[in-house]
């Protein structure tokens, strides 16, 4: 079946950076599009990053641009999200996620979800 597992998060002063990643199994990979999404407690799933199957393209949501980046390892089935100058609003469970509609900023077009990872940014 299929598998995501995301690794990475932690907690970290505001200011430091963590590296989450995902780790893909049981599909094709390099057939999907993958997007990594946050949620804080009591709020909705938003998109952070999303990134083409290639690679090629990417999107970031705007509380994270310029401060996150986003990539894929096709041959090692892995999506990473660099994520640097970590904020105390940053603080959420961060999941990634599979999407069979190309690259996109919603969770319907994402059948595959990881367990989540927790990222936890002190002040």
């Amino acid at each position: 079946q299929v598998q995501l597992v995301e690794s990475g998060g932690g907690l970290v002063q505001a200011g430091g950076s963590l590296r989450l990643s995902c780790a893909a199994s049981g599909l094709t990979f390099s057939n999907y599009a993958m997007g990594w999404f946050s949620q804080a407690p009591g709020k909705e799933r938003d998109i952070v990053a999303a990134i083409s199957w290639s690679g090629g393209t990417t999107y970031y949501s705007a509380s994270v641009e310029g401060r996150s980046t986003i990539s894929r390892d096709n041959a090692k089935n892995t999506m990473y999200l660099q994520m640097n100058s970590l904020k105390p609003e940053d603080t959420a469970v961060y999941f990634c996620a599979a999407s069979n509609e190309g690259i996109s900023q919603l969770t319907r077009h994402y059948p595959y979800w990881g367990q989540g990872t927790q990222v936890t940014v002190s002040a």
